[in-house]
């Protein structure tokens, strides 16, 4: 059942310094895809981050147990199947035979113990998976043995997410390194091997094709499932900040493929015969996430009194343009038109805006003018706008802004520290998450309150955690519905983080390539150009 209520609100979506210019057009029978991601790679380990630029780059490097389809189930990847107790608590997978490292060396069962082991620290739905496992062992280089305390029928599902940060498994002395610090060896198994000695940080991003990669047997490519073909040598992924120029390059041919083109730089786009769009029908969730840790934002009173002051539309406007179908407002935590969407606390959002109300709120929440340290994005336009948005509302609504400025990979490494502002922390960072990473209270880390151990702000919350445990015991639809219309409802109350709307991204590539999977998710196997 729980099972099926996960995947049933994922089906609900799914079914249906850089350089300036690019020196020459690449040949028509090139082997080398060039790229043009969202932003720069401040971070290259996708378990020690959410940002999605790190978890694309990790779909090229790693490889995970499971993967989902085009109907977000998860299917076997790097393992044969699996086979359960009849009481559910004990669950045996077996590896495929063949896999190896990208340093030539087997993938044992071990490796993927530690692996898991690591992910469970730093991911929602793995945390719940840790402490439900009485144990968790490699009993020889081909299983993977898993003991519950309690049955988890989405174990599956759990080591399949496409969601950040994905399970992707590493060589056991890689696994090993603490979830909160970062690797600095990245050795794979999937598809393409990174090229450290020829990666430029801030410019370009290099990978190469693995020829001794091999992939599932039978079926068709779905989504992040099936066999992954690399029908190219070489991927480049060129940092380019700024839109003219990457639309330039990609009308030009000098470029491939852009993963995310603002909507304002669509239209000339449209009109070139020889370039494809894609529009994302899954749609992003924008947010602002409070630092709980440290003052100003320790105050639950300070954090509600802003919610009352958002107007939805206007951050969607400026990160995504005046086309009102390309984004939607008044949209709580969970995605519209999905199981676990209600209009819980949404009076928060709904009701009329009063600026001078929310100043005296401000007050008497007891707000002593401390500086709000606000993370801006400059090189990522949509994060850039809806940055630029909250740090005009902030100022008129009395708050003390500081702005600082930088590239995306600046802050995805900064929103990692854990000191006050004025040694080098934060106060807000604004991003989104995909609908699929928001979509149930399983994996929803902008209403989670584990404190210490969650998402970067740290919120905690005894109550929005005891919703969650609800909805994962809960024995039907309606009991989970329930579960999940009352964590939105604390997470009005406590304002964990600002949701900001929903929006419908584009992805544009060349027409002479073909084999893209998913507007959503760039995914570099089975295109192909021709």
């Amino acid at each position: 059942m729980l099972r099926r209520n996960l995947m049933q609100g994922a089906a609900a979506l799914g079914a249906a310094g850089g350089l300036p210019r690019f020196a020459i057009a690449q040949p028509a029978n090139s082997r080398v895809m060039r790229f043009i991601p969202q932003s720069d790679i401040g971070v290259l380990d996708p378990i020690f981050t959410t940002a999605y630029v790190t978890r694309n780059h990790g779909l090229l490097v790693w490889d995970m147990l499971y993967s989902v389809d085009n109907q977000f189930k998860a299917q076997p990847q790097m393992v044969e199947g699996h086979t359960t107790s009849a009481d559910g608590l004990r669950w045996e997978l077996k590896l495929r035979d063949g896999l190896k490292w990208h340093d030539g060396t087997p993938v044992l069962a071990r490796d993927c113990v530690a692996s898991i082991q690591r992910w469970q620290k730093r991911d929602p739905i793995g945390q719940e998976l840790a402490a439900r496992t009485d144990e968790l062992t490699a009993p020889d280089d081909k299983t993977i043995v898993f003991r519950l305390k309690k049955a988890f029928p989405l174990l599956p599902d759990a080591l399949g997410k496409v969601g950040s940060p994905a399970p992707f498994m590493m060589p056991e002395r890689i696994a090993k390194t603490d979830a909160f610090q970062q690797i600095s060896e990245y050795v794979g198994s999937g598809p393409y091997r990174f090229n450290s000695n020829e990666t430029v940080r801030g410019s370009r991003f290099i990978y190469e094709r693995f020829a001794d990669y091999v992939p599932r047997q039978g079926g068709a490519p779905a989504m992040i499932s099936g066999p992954k073909i690399a029908n190219f040598d070489r991927v480049e992924w060129r940092i380019t900040p700024d839109g003219a120029t990457a639309s330039a390059a990609l009308q030009a041919g000098e470029v491939d493929w852009w993963e995310n083109p603002p909507n304002d730089l669509l239209p000339p786009l449209r009109r070139d015969r020889n370039i494809g769009i894609e529009r994302d029908t899954l749609g992003l969730l924008g947010f602002g996430r409070f630092n709980h840790m440290h003052a100003p934002f320790n105050n639950a009173r300070l954090r509600k009194a802003i919610i009352g002051a958002l107007e939805q539309s206007e951050f969607m406007t400026a990160a995504w343009g005046t086309e009102r179908g390309a984004w939607a407002d008044k949209v709580g935590f969970f995605p519209p038109n999905t199981p676990f969407a209600s209009d819980a606390g949404l009076g928060a959002l709904t009701s009329p805006r009063d600026l001078e109300k929310v100043k005296r709120e401000i007050i008497a929440s007891g707000y002593k003018n401390e500086p709000v340290v606000l993370l801006g994005a400059t090189d990522f336009p949509i994060i850039n706008a809806l940055c630029l948005v909250a740090a005009d509302l902030f100022k008129r609504i009395g708050l003390n802004v500081d702005y600082v400025s930088s590239d995306w990979g600046t802050v995805v490494q900064r929103r990692a520290s854990r000191e006050p502002a004025d040694k080098g922390g934060w106060s807000i960072f604004f991003t989104y998450w995909s609908a699929f990473d928001v979509i149930n209270p399983a994996v929803n880390q902008t209403v989670r309150g584990n404190g210490a151990t969650g998402w970067f702000g740290w919120a905690n919350s005894p109550e929005l955690e005891a919703q969650r445990t609800a909805w994962f015991d809960a024995p039907d639809l309606a009991t989970q519905q329930a579960a999940s219309r009352r964590q939105q409802e604390i997470a009005f109350e406590e304002a964990p983080t600002l949701p900001l709307g929903q929006a419908f991204g584009s992805t544009a590539y060349r027409r002479n390539i073909s084999g893209v999977l998913s507007p959503s998710v760039p995914m570099f196997w089975n295109v192909k150009r021709g």
